[in-house]
């Protein structure tokens, strides 16, 4: 196995825990590798040790372990502990490896070791030689003390580390993005008397409402199956599906209804992905996994992190802290946003998001030495001062880092901007001699690719990690897309916290998606972007005339009334569909545009709607999926349109 390629392998692969590499693999695989690539002279120039142990929990499994100790140690130094189910450093990488710039492979290392840091990594339970079962799940009883969870694995790991690891201080604190970031903000339901601050980093907190698997009930089809393969496919390596065909897009249409991919392909050797399917309303299975739920407060400092353009987690860390701050008492929850795809702030420089310039600021590396480190020395070493902020967000358009004592922001003024059946987009209302409605056929035998084509696996890492950046002039125009456009502004527009989209619409059939995506349209002439000095860029790459989106989300319409129970619409009922945007902090540019595009398929991101009423969307019939007529309505009495939260 080669070492992680950071610029093409999933994040979830090349997670923190990889100190220079982390392979796909298991980690004998790793040590043969370094032990055949590095000499004894490389390996006593390091500057740590590395010992790996088994550390026992609660019901007798055993739980691979490596620790990491500065050689030279003076004194006591804080333990920070990452626990994560895609693998961990093996001791002879980090001997042969460390004295090297790591940075590049794990930013926040050095920023962390100017204060000096005990680092722990952990497999999960059941993966690689870790023993017991792979849990994935985020299942938490507290009235079951002996229960095999990530909240009672993280106790006794914690427990058995302040016990045993020398020149420990007493002090824990965890981190981690994504797997490693719930595993890390699940402590806050329980956590153990030496954890003194935690920093979830784009943690998933509901996996049927936003984050992962599902989005208001609608699944994620491909990167689900993906994952779901990536994961449970062999327990000693993070396996790729092997694609039979170029472009995904057609495989996926090929399967037609979902439930085929097992009956095809995987003949139920992933349980994970045939949970998805069996549960496809939100019932007890969906609802116990929603362990943010569960939170009380904030009981231990906690730092979360979110990206506004992450294509997997992107509302969890908006959860966590929300729930969080409903009991705060001592001012110790806060949360980081910034323009960053999952995990970006670990994995870039931040210099860019998509092709847009963020004004010469390197917004990955600001929020580590800024942010993250001060964050962990202040609560583990009482070194600086407490954060006198409650976020901290780079603000996208203005390009500026922005805090505030309180999200949302106080100043925020709500405002709507209308959809019209010109097309137009404005703060001005429907009048009554507007059109009542725009019109459209949306056919799932000819579903909008979410992505231009041909579409590439989501695992190994490709276009996936950037796709919600991507121009969307691509499906401009298509007959089963509206798009509306406003006047180019004549002064900025700020906005800064929940955006709230208000559709009313109806079908002709007994079910429904619609997918709405708020749009920062560049004028036509003058945008500098990442390829603008770059003499061989094509035409395709300028920025000029881009559309890129803000926000995107999908509304399915089984779940409109309850997401327990789905019921059909009723065929040419206007029917309201409120569609949470998330929160945001951006500046459309006097200039910019604002635009809207509405459509109602995604694929394969998202799974078909048949538009048909079935009882289950998993198990539909190829004869049950049907064209229908989908309207928007912009009149007085059903004004289309999305709330702004505009800060003056």
């Amino acid at each position: 196995m080669r070492a992680c390629d950071m610029a093409n392998r999933p994040f979830r692969v090349c997670l923190v825990v990889a100190l220079v590499s982390l392979a796909a693999g298991s980690s004998q695989s790793v040590r043969a590798q370094s032990q055949a690539s590095h000499t004894e002279d490389a390996h006593a120039a390091s500057a740590y040790t590395a010992r790996e142990v088994m550390i026992p929990m609660r019901d007798g499994a055993h739980l691979q372990t490596v620790i990491v100790t500065p050689k030279g140690q003076t004194g006591p130094l804080p333990i920070l502990l990452t626990r994560t189910p895609y693998g961990i450093p093996d001791q002879t990488v980090i001997d042969t490896e460390a004295s090297k710039d790591i940075s590049s492979a794990l930013p926040s290392w050095k920023a962390f070791q100017k204060d000096g840091y005990i680092m722990v990594y952990q497999n999960l339970r059941g993966r690689f030689k870790s023993e017991g079962q792979f849990l994935k799940t985020a299942r938490f009883d507290a009235n079951d003390p002996m229960q095999a969870n990530e909240v009672n694995d993280a106790w006794d790991t914690i427990d058995w580390l302040v016990k045993n690891v020398p020149n420990n201080n007493g002090r824990v604190g965890m981190y981690g993005v994504s797997y490693a970031g719930m595993t890390s903000g699940i402590t806050l339901l329980h956590p153990h008397p030496a954890l003194k601050a935690i920093s979830e980093q784009a943690a998933p907190a509901d996996q049927w409402m936003n984050d992962d698997n599902h989005h208001y009930g609608a699944l994620r089809e491909s990167y689900t199956f993906e994952y779901c393969v990536l994961e449970q496919a062999d327990k000693n390596k993070n396996t790729n599906y092997d694609f039979d065909t170029h472009d995904v897009y057609d495989w996926y249409l090929r399967v037609g209804p979902v439930r085929n991919t097992d009956k095809l392909y995987t003949h139920g050797k992933l349980s994970y992905w045939n949970a998805n399917l069996d549960h496809p309303d939100y019932d007890a299975f969906w609802q116990e996994e929603a362990w943010y739920k569960k939170i009380t407060g904030s009981t231990v400092p906690n730092l979360n992190v979110a990206g506004f353009w992450d294509q997997e987690d992107p509302m969890g860390p908006w959860d966590i802290f929300y729930k969080s701050q409903a009991h705060d008492p001592n001012d110790t929850n806060f949360i980081v946003a910034g323009p960053w795809f999952h995990g970006g702030w670990q994995r870039t420089d931040g210099a860019s998001i998509g092709p847009m310039l963020l004004g010469g600021h390197k917004t990955s590396k600001e929020f580590q030495d800024e942010t993250e480190a001060p964050f962990f020395a202040y609560y583990l070493h009482d070194k600086g001062e407490k954060p006198h902020w409650k976020a901290r967000i780079f603000e996208t358009g203005s390009n500026t880092w922005q805090t505030y004592p309180t999200w949302p922001d106080k100043h925020v003024t709500p405002q709507s901007i209308y959809l019209h059946s010109d097309g137009t987009l404005s703060f001005t209302a429907p009048e009554k001699n507007d059109a009542p409605y725009r019109q459209y056929i949306s056919d799932p035998a000819n579903p909008v690719p979410y992505r231009p084509r041909p579409i590439s696996p989501t695992f190994p890492v490709r276009e996936w990690r950037t796709w919600e950046t991507m121009d969307q002039r691509f499906v401009d125009h298509r007959p089963d897309v509206l798009t509306f456009t406003s006047a180019p502004l004549d002064r900025d527009l700020r906005i800064a916290g929940p955006v709230q989209a208000h559709l009313f619409a109806s079908t002709s059939g007994q079910d429904s998606d619609f997918i709405i995506k708020l749009i920062d349209v560049f004028p036509e002439k003058g945008q500098k972007s990442i390829y603008s000095n770059d003499e061989g860029a094509s035409w395709a790459q300028s920025l000029d005339g881009y559309q890129f989106p803000i926000a995107m989300e999908v509304r399915r319409g089984r779940y409109l009334r309850n997401f327990n129970h789905p019921t059909p619409l009723v065929p040419g009922n206007v029917t309201e569909w409120p569609i949470s945007l998330r929160d945001h902090d951006h500046v459309f540019l006097k200039g910019h545009r604002v635009m809207v595009q509405i459509q109602s398929t995604w694929f394969p991101l998202i799974d078909r709607n048949p538009q048909t009423w079935v009882t289950s969307i998993p198990d539909a019939k190829t004869t049950d999926f049907r064209a229908a007529q989908q309207r928007i309505y912009t009149t007085p009495q059903a004004p289309s349109h999305i709330t702004l939260p505009v800060l003056q």
